[in-house]
């Protein structure tokens, strides 16, 4: 099933992202719970496990069993280890920091496991078709499907952890299985954003379908940069942003102004914001001091990533939007992420 793109009548020139409200029907989401372009073609073999980290060999085994005979990997010369046993439980949760390959390996599970009904999205995407169908039809929807693949999965509320309990516990008992990444372990969850003692026996149970795979690394979008997000000085801006729009379509907005703009979309419409668009221009950047907005704009920045567009700014680095307290906080490790990503669609 082919990434979804929705149609946009300019081919070429500037457009702006504060002009765009987009709608997004229930049928079109389910239509986008597929892996993003840049794992279309994501392989076992195409993994390369970093041999500084063994964990890395050991959870590509691991997931490869899980996905079935067929998708263990050929192991050359003489000498072979004996091939990992399948996961126990109906879900495999692969918990590791950012960069480590978790969305590649999810992604080769999704396109190895011989399944007729398989789902792959993030965990913001399964949460906003709950919102946009009802509960109880994307149960209906979900039922009988034999993999639901979950790309980031946190709870930054109880809401969050209640509908996920249930909807889980549902497919699991109905036979679905399930696979998941993070980085937070499943016990974990929720620490430090909100009462998740009070919700202790939900993520308990969550916890229970998934057999955590642990892995360990460097991010390797960091490993060829140095760590700063790319800016541009104003005439190298406009030229930049002259030179996308000569040949497709580039967007240009004041930083402020998108990111007050983002509180007017809800997060699971962000990839249709930028559908069309070559490459995204941001003024002014600036650091943010508003917990809420600086969470929309991961949601964003996830979503800008997976369709792999290329960001051009000016102002703050883009790798300093997030404050000091905003990093020492709970949401730590979503901000981390972003700023991995970040850095590479600023220097790509």
């Amino acid at each position: 099933m082919p990434w979804p793109r929705w149609s946009t009548p300019l081919t070429t020139g500037i457009v702006h992202l504060t002009d765009r409200l987009p709608q997004v029907t229930g049928a079109e989401m389910v239509a986008a719970l597929v892996p993003p372009p840049q794992f279309r073609d994501a392989t076992f073999d195409t993994y390369r496990p970093d041999p500084a980290y063994p964990s890395q060999q050991e959870a590509k085994e691991l997931l490869a069993a899980f996905a079935g005979p067929a998708a263990v990997p050929a192991k050359g010369g003489l000498f072979r280890r004996a091939k990992k046993a399948p996961p126990a439980k109906p879900g495999v949760y692969l918990d590791g920091g950012f960069g480590v390959g978790k969305t590649h390996l999810l992604a080769a599970v999704y396109h190895a496991m011989p399944a007729r009904q398989k789902y792959f999205g993030s965990f913001i995407e399964y949460t906003a078709l709950v919102g946009a169908l009802g509960y109880q039809k994307t149960v209906e929807l979900f039922r009988g499907s034999q993999l639901l693949c979950i790309d980031e999965f946190e709870l930054d509320d109880p809401g969050d952890t209640m509908v996920m309990t249930r909807l889980l516990g549902e497919l699991v008992t109905g036979g679905t299985r399930l696979a998941a990444t993070s980085n937070t372990p499943p016990n974990a969850l929720g620490e430090g954003r909100f009462a998740a003692q009070d919700f202790l026996r939900e993520i308990q149970a969550m916890s229970d379908s998934f057999q955590t795979i642990r892995i360990d690394g460097t991010d390797y979008r960091q490993r060829a940069v140095d760590g700063v997000a790319a800016v541009l000085d104003g005439p190298g801006y406009e030229r930049a942003i002259a030179e996308v729009a000569a040949t497709g379509v580039a967007s240009d907005d004041g930083f402020a102004d998108l990111v007050a703009h983002l509180a007017r979309v809800h997060p699971s419409r962000y990839i249709r914001l930028i559908d069309g668009v070559d490459a995204i221009g941001l003024r002014v950047v600036a650091q943010l001091d508003d917990q809420s907005a600086a969470l929309r704009l991961v949601a964003f920045v996830d979503r800008a990533y997976d369709a792999q567009i290329p960001v051009r700014a000016t102002g703050l680095p883009l790798s300093d939007v997030f404050g000091p307290e905003m990093l020492a906080g709970g949401y730590r490790k979503k901000y981390l992420r972003a700023i991995s990503r970040l850095i590479a669609l600023t220097t790509s």
